[in-house]
């Protein structure tokens, strides 16, 4: 029941924050510093959401679906020239969206517990929450190396649970990806799927999360609160 809602988990990439320009350039970048097709803007936006190394190997594939034979050594330089392009951005296009700092404050003051959950890779996480000036907001924080299993696996869902000592129906995870769904579906927690994140071209309401919205304020209207309160 919503009323025993205690924490909420929330992914990052496309739901917090739009750090899709900065991806975008990183992998472009590591491509043609490889000699390599390029990726535009709209091709990355189809590849993120499942961490670094697949969407490396989607550049390198020029595919949503990998290919198997991609050289492991092309692979690993590649992705390591995306570290080095993407570190020294400096996360400098990468933004909140709209509603996101004024509804996570106002969550954390009504009480809730806050956490991150994304896939991306856990040393990448502390700057970008730093340039979005919301660290402070979180009581914890899991990157995409933090457990061997990442989203859509439970895992991650699963340790807050137990580090909290919280049944699912006391979590919920707020996500723009089927990923973000199917993990909360796995770990019997309820979701809500945002519409403006990255979800390979796919309408998240597909995934069929107990909510769908198209702006992160919306998700106070699951506890009937407002952004006056």
């Amino acid at each position: 029941m919503l009323q025993d809602i205690r924490l909420i988990a929330f992914d990052l990439d496309g739901t917090l924050v739009d750090s899709l320009p900065d991806l975008a350039a990183a992998l472009n970048q590591a491509l043609l510093d490889n000699q390599l097709p390029g990726a535009s803007y709209e091709q990355a936006s189809h590849w993120v959401g499942n961490g670094a190394d697949v969407l490396v190997a989607r550049g390198l594939s020029q595919s949503m679906t990998v290919d198997p034979n991609i050289d492991p050594a092309l692979q690993a330089k590649v992705r390591a020239d995306f570290d080095a392009a993407y570190g020294k951005s400096n996360h400098s296009l990468t933004a909140c969206f709209a509603g996101v700092v004024e509804t996570l404050t106002l969550l954390k003051t009504l009480g809730f517990k806050l956490a991150v959950v994304t896939n991306k890779p856990s040393h990448f996480v502390p700057e970008v929450l730093a340039k979005a000036k919301i660290s402070h907001l979180f009581e914890q924080v899991l990157g995409g190396d933090f457990l061997p299993q990442r989203k859509p696996d439970p895992a991650p869902l699963n340790w807050l649970l137990n580090h909290y000592q919280l049944k699912p129906e006391q979590m919920l995870m707020v996500g723009d990806s089927k990923n973000d769904i199917l993990a909360a579906q796995a770990a019997g927690c309820a979701s809500v799927g945002l519409t403006y994140g990255y979800n390979h071209g796919v309408n998240i309401a597909d995934s069929q999360p107990n909510w769908v919205f198209d702006d992160f304020s919306a998700l106070l209207d699951i506890f009937k609160v407002t952004e006056s309160e």
